[in-house]
């Protein structure tokens, strides 16, 4: 599809990102990817923090749509941080001639943005139900007797986390029990939420085999929370397999590597993706694909960790 009017822009393009905070190890790589880009590509970018309050990401956007036309966006590139997509402040910018680029979610809206507007509007996003039914097999192949396992979700309002959550559901084995704990994608959330838990006497009741959060950062805060507790509590809760998703190279990969996770799942950042699909529309004046998914690997592959479990000095 053509843009109509669209044309190879005379003067430098200008992006803005918005990520749902500064502190989750994929956010700060979406950031990180998405600057490599924009610098590839000539376009100016700049980056927000919504700081986990959709209604801020709603006030921070409307603000600079709603700017001078020589100061505001060629393109809004975002991720939302709250339980809705932004279909008002979508349409103001597509009203406004400016591109819109949805990180991680979905929306029905898009459509008619493309449609109605002409504008570059589009989705790229991690295939979250593939990466929980990959997690799932993960824990097929290092639970073989199965058991209780401790799962660290993400929000309730969480899109991404009710997707991960079903895509587990799909392959995880039948004899794995989930106990749930609800965190904020953040360490410190999750290492809260556990440390409080604790607290409880349930908590010591039963024999857990596994800790299965649904991102990198919160499996690395109950782990230090784990830490933390009682001599007896923390030999028994620190020799069973932890799992975690994200898999960025200095964060999952590395906590992996170190012995600090058991697994963890490689989820490319989709950030730098939207930026030079964004770019590259506006340079040809042409429609970029409705919707791109990411596809996720396991880290290590599965056949590894049914080796592992196999293994005579397997815990």
């Amino acid at each position: 599809m053509i843009l109509a009017g669209c044309h190879v822009p005379m003067t430098k393009l200008r992006f803005l990102l918005s990520v749902t905070n500064e502190d989750n190890d994929f956010q700060i790589e979406q950031v990180k990817a998405a600057r490599q880009v924009a610098s590839k590509a000539d376009v100016e970018l700049e980056v927000l923090s919504a700081r986990d309050d959709g209604i801020l990401q709603s006030q921070q956007l409307l603000h600079r749509i709603q700017s001078a036309a020589v100061s505001r966006p060629n393109a809004v590139l975002f991720e939302p941080a709250g339980s809705t997509v932004l279909p008002q402040v979508a349409s103001a910018a597509a009203a406004a001639g400016i591109g819109w680029a949805l990180l991680s979610r979905d929306a029905e809206y898009l459509n008619e943005l493309r449609s109605v507007y002409h504008v570059p509007a589009f989705v790229v996003s991690p295939d979250h139900s593939e990466i929980g039914r990959i997690q799932g097999r993960q824990l097929a192949a290092l639970l073989p007797a199965g058991g209780l396992v401790l799962y660290i979700q993400g929000p309730s309002q969480s899109l991404a986390a009710k997707q991960r959550h079903a895509g587990l559901l799909e392959t995880k084995p039948g004899n794995a029990q989930l106990r749930i704990l609800k965190a904020h994608w953040t360490e410190s959330s999750s290492h809260k939420a556990v440390s409080s838990w604790l607290q409880l006497s349930t908590s010591r009741a039963t024999d857990f085999k596994a800790v299965c959060a649904q991102d990198d950062s919160m499996a690395l805060g109950a782990r230090k929370a784990f830490e933390q507790c009682t001599q007896e509590l923390r030999a028994s809760w620190l020799t069973i397999p932890f799992l975690g998703i994200d898999g960025m190279p200095k964060t999952g990969q590395a906590w992996v590597r170190d012995g600090l996770l058991t697994a963890t799942i490689f989820s490319p950042p989709t950030a730098g993706i939207a930026i030079e699909l964004m770019a590259r529309s506006m340079a040809r004046g042409t429609m970029p694909p409705v919707r791109t998914l990411t596809e996720p690997k396991s880290i290590p592959a599965i056949e590894e960790l049914a080796r592992k479990a196999r293994a005579p000095s397997a815990q």
